[in-house]
Order: C-alpha cells, then sequence, then structure tokens
C-alpha cells in the first residue's frame, strides 16, 4: 500500500504508457513487470553539469596504454547518446521529486487532521474508490493493442489487469492531490529545479506548502538513491567502452609489430583456434541444463548449436586479449562512484549484538524470499565471529511478488512483542512454502506464545503500520529486491560471507580511525 505515494507523483505529471512487444509469463497481481512499462520520450543532449549526476570529476585522460593516451573525449563521443539518456533521467525525476515531496506534505497534514495514518488515507480515498477491472476489460484493451503485445492474452491478462488497476488508481489519486492542492497554499518558487552548486545552496527554497519550505536539500537527499545508481550506470558504460578501446588499440599494436592486418591477426590467434561445436556438445549441453531450458532437444539443436559457437568465439576473443594486456603496460585513471551513506532509523527494530558496536548492519528482509533465508546463517555467523563488534537490525521488506510475506512480517513482530522474534523468524525462514495465516498461528503455538494476543494482533493488523513504515523506509533510500544488506549505511551487492566479512572488515578500520 505505501506505493501509492507514487501514484500521487505519477498523477501529477504527464506519463504515457506503452505495451511492450515482449512474452510475458507468470505475471502477478501487484507486480510492476511483465507486458507493462513506460514510455520514454527521446532526450535532449545534456552536459554532465545539468543533472548533477556525476560524483567525481573526470579526468582529461582515462587510460595510457604502451604510451598512447585514451581520452575521456575518446570514451564518451561514441556513447553520448546513452550518457545523454541517463543524465535525463535525473533531470526529470528531480522535477517530479518536488511534486511528490509535496503532495507528501499535503498527504501528511490531511491524516494527521483525519487522526488517521497516511496508508490508511489512501485506502480510504484510492483504494477502495478503484473499481477492479474485469477480465473482459482486460480483453478489450489486449484486442486494442495486440500489434504491440507479443503473447496470447492468457499470458499477459494478469499484468493487463495489473496496468488498468494502476491507471484506475492514478487518477483517483490525482483527484485527491486535486482536493488537497485547492484547500492548500502551495507555491512553486523554481522555474526549474537544478541541482544545488554549493552546500550552501542546498538552503534554496523550491516550494512552499501552507508556509512549509521544500528546499533543494531535500530533494537531492531523497534522489540520493536514483543518483547513485545512474552514476553506476555511466561508470559501467565508460568502463565497458574504454575496455574496448583497449583492447582495439593493443589489438592494432600487434597487427603493426607484425606487420599484418587486424584483421588478419584475429584470424589467426582466434578464429583458426575456435573448437567447431558438435551435435554431441550441444546434446550433452542440453542434458546438464534441461530443467532450464524450456522445449526439446530435437526443436532447438539449431540453436544449441549457435550459442554454444558463439561462446567458443567469445572464450578465443577473451583469451587473446588477455595474453594482449599480459605484455602491455596499461594505466587506467577512471575513477569509480563512491557509494553513499544512508541514515537508517533502527529505533523500534528488532535487533541482536551490542547496541553500542561500531558496525551494524541493517537487513531488510522479506521472509518468503529464498535468499533471505540463505543470507541468515552467514550473517549470523558474522555475529559469533565479531561478537560485541557487530550489531544486525532487522526491517520488514515483503515483495509484493509473495503473497504471504506482509502477513508473515506482522506475525514476525506479533512475536517480537512476546519476546520470540528470532526463534519465531527462524521458523518462517525454514518454512516458506507454508506461510499461511493458520500456519503462522501454528507457529506460535509451538513456541508456547500466548496465543489469544498473538492471533489478535494478526487478526486485527495491529503491526500492518509498522511494516508499511519499514516499507517506506527502504523505497526512500532505493530498495527493490531482498536481501538488502547496508554495513554502517553503505549497501553492499554481494552477500557471499566472503564480501559481508570484507565489509565488515573496512567499517572497523573505518570506525578505528574515527
Amino acid at each position: 500500500m505505501n506505493r501509492l505515494l507514487l501514484i500521487i507523483l505519477i498523477s501529477t505529471t504527464t506519463c504515457a504508457f506503452t505495451v511492450q512487444a515482449q512474452t510475458v509469463s507468470g505475471a502477478e497481481k501487484g507486480s510492476r513487470q511483465g507486458a507493462l512499462t513506460h514510455s520514454v520520450a527521446a532526450p535532449n543532449e545534456k552536459k554532465e553539469g545539468d543533472c548533477g549526476c556525476d560524483s567525481k570529476v573526470l579526468p582529461d585522460v582515462l587510460a595510457i596504454i604502451n604510451d598512447v593516451r585514451i581520452t575521456s573525449k575518446d570514451i564518451d563521443e561514441p556513447i553520448k547518446n546513452s550518457l545523454s539518456s541517463l543524465y535525463q533521467q535525473v533531470i526529470d525525476a528531480r522535477k517530479r521529486e518536488l511534486y511528490l515531496q509535496i503532495n507528501s506534505i499535503l498527504l501528511d497534514a490531511e491524516a494527521k487532521k483525519r487522526g488517521i495514518s497516511p496508508s490508511k488515507l489512501l485506502e480510504e480515498e484510492v483504494i477502495a474508490k478503484t473499481k477492479e477491472p474485469t477480465d473482459e476489460e482486460a480483453q478489450v484493451f489486449y484486442n486494442q493493442n495486440k500489434d504491440r503485445i507479443l503473447g496470447e492474452f492468457k499470458d499477459v491478462k494478469a499484468a493487463i489487469i495489473n496496468y488498468l488497476l494502476n491507471q484506475r488508481q492514478s487518477n483517483e489519486a490525482k483527484k485527491l492531490a486535486d482536493r488537497l492542492r485547492a484547500a492548500s497554499d502551495v507555491k512553486i518558487l523554481a522555474a526549474d529545479v537544478t541541482p544545488p552548486e554549493s552546500e550552501a545552496d542546498r538552503a534554496r527554497i523550491l516550494a512552499t506548502v501552507d508556509g512549509k519550505g521544500i528546499t533543494s536539500g531535500d530533494v537531492e537527499d531523497a534522489l540520493q538513491p536514483l543518483i547513485f545508481s545512474v552514476q553506476e550506470q555511466i561508470y559501467n558504460l565508460r568502463k565497458n567502452e574504454l575496455e574496448l578501446k583497449i583492447n582495439n588499440l593493443l589489438l592494432e599494436q600487434e597487427a603493426q609489430k607484425r606487420k599484418i592486418t587486424s584483421r588478419a591477426l584475429l584470424e589467426t590467434e582466434v578464429t583458426l583456434k575456435i573448437k567447431k561445436v558438435s551435435e554431441t556438445d550441444a546434446r550433452g549441453f542440453y542434458e546438464q541444463n534441461k530443467d532450464k531450458i524450456g522445449g526439446e532437444y530435437a526443436q532447438l539443436k539449431d540453436q544449441l548449436v549457435q550459442y554454444l559457437q558463439a561462446r567458443e568465439q567469445r572464450t578465443a576473443e577473451s583469451s587473446f586479449a588477455s595474453a594482449l594486456r599480459q605484455a602491455a603496460s596499461i594505466q587506467v585513471f577512471l575513477p569509480a562512484p563512491e557509494a553513499p551513506v544512508y541514515a537508517i532509523a533502527t529505533d523500534d527494530q528488532p535487533s541482536k549484538g551490542d547496541a553500542a558496536a561500531p558496525v551494524t548492519i541493517v537487513e531488510f528482509t522479506d521472509y518468503q524470499c529464498p535468499s533471505c533465508a540463505g543470507t541468515q546463517p552467514i550473517i549470523e555467523q558474522l555475529l559469533k565471529e565479531y561478537a560485541n563488534k557487530l550489531r544486525l537490525v532487522m526491517c520488514d521488506f515483503p515483495l509484493a511478488k509473495h503473497q504471504n510475506a506482509f502477513k508473515a512480517a506482522e506475525a514476525a513482530e506479533a512475536a517480537r512483542e512476546q519476546g520470540k522474534y528470532w526463534d519465531y523468524i527462524a521458523i518462517l525462514f525454514n518454512s516458506q512454502s507454508a506461510l499461511g495465516i493458520d500456519k503462522l498461528k501454528e507457529y506460535a503455538s509451538k513456541l508456547g506464545l500466548d496465543r489469544q494476543k498473538f492471533d489478535q494482533a494478526l487478526d486485527s493488523g495491529k503491526f500492518a503500520e509498522k511494516v508499511r513504515r519499514d516499507l517506506q523506509d527502504g523505497l526512500k533510500i532505493g530498495i527493490n529486491s531482498t536481501p538488502t544488506i547496508f554495513v554502517n549505511g553503505k549497501r553492499i551487492q554481494e552477500r557471499s560471507y566472503e564480501s559481508l566479512k570484507a565489509a565488515v572488515e573496512n567499517a572497523l578500520k573505518t570506525a578505528a580511525k574515527q
């Protein structure tokens, strides 16, 4: 339900939708993935400074290869359209964020006036007033757009219904936003929402709502997850292009040394050394992977041979490139973006370990998520190894695609109320295929909990708002999957024991310096 805060944002801006020409399978109600997506207009070319996306100044020279310089212009020119698109994402998001913050203030004020939570207000004014799309309406939509939809109606019906539902919720949300704006004093003070040019500029007021100011800093803080994501994408684009430039340069230099063409060199060192894939190879690959491959071998044989042959080509090219690199002098100066540090509220959250520990792991989890269940023993092992140096804080982030996850999170809170949180979630992680309400109550009995108190909490939704609050906190810092783990506020991408241990060690070193 918390995601409806975003619907109001969508309602205040022009937002076109289109149907992607792609196959949709296994679409679930509540998912925004599948056949439906936003359409994006072709961006205007923007300079880096227009979006405030680049975390570091890009050096003029990004690499020196055997005394040959590769400049930033050499790298950015071939990918300028992709860079421009990424810059435009942030420019557009910055403008939308201002409207989102205006609407959030209005929503909070109205909810406070009525003595209910913002989520409850949205439930009453948006959810309750939205008519569920019928199968017949979904069929009409499909018939009108089937030239742009790949797949039969039965395969995309769920995604279409979800799309139509989101459209209707957006319309109701817009009506609510318009009513709240009409009854309030809203002033937009900035003709264009631009990034702050200095730390002092963060205090610049962009808009006021009943006298309450929204500053440039407020907008930038809210956009921090998106900006870092764009920074990572920009870095990867440049890194890939730089790697390609390095390989091509080394290829040309080696060809000149041998006094042959680059094409002849590739023929000698790559093409002639590629193993020809046989039907036996294709059959063996199919047998090893047939659980993941849909279809019979006879129909897929030619595709498998082509795939395996292309893989052989890539392997040979990579091997040759590695050999050239080992014999070369290579210096690379492309700066990687630095991950932001998020201030995540940990009050009133389940925690384990010394509250004064120098390192805190915050995990956003989903009790129906297999990866979450697999990660938990790793974190528990680290807690034992680091004793009073490490603390674990758990936050709820039940995914929409897991139909029992939200109620399981409520049940975990109900168990925490009786001092059995950690014992209870251990059962949840080990029983992910059986998380219906009857089972959740049965697990409470196994732990000897007061069933009357537990059942009342679960049936009444006593802790639903607490779960929604965790979800909203996660969305604010860009979480879209589970488990998502932060170590002293920095998001950790890899969840292996080695990666998490390295992150803890780095955090300990940083804490020691401070």
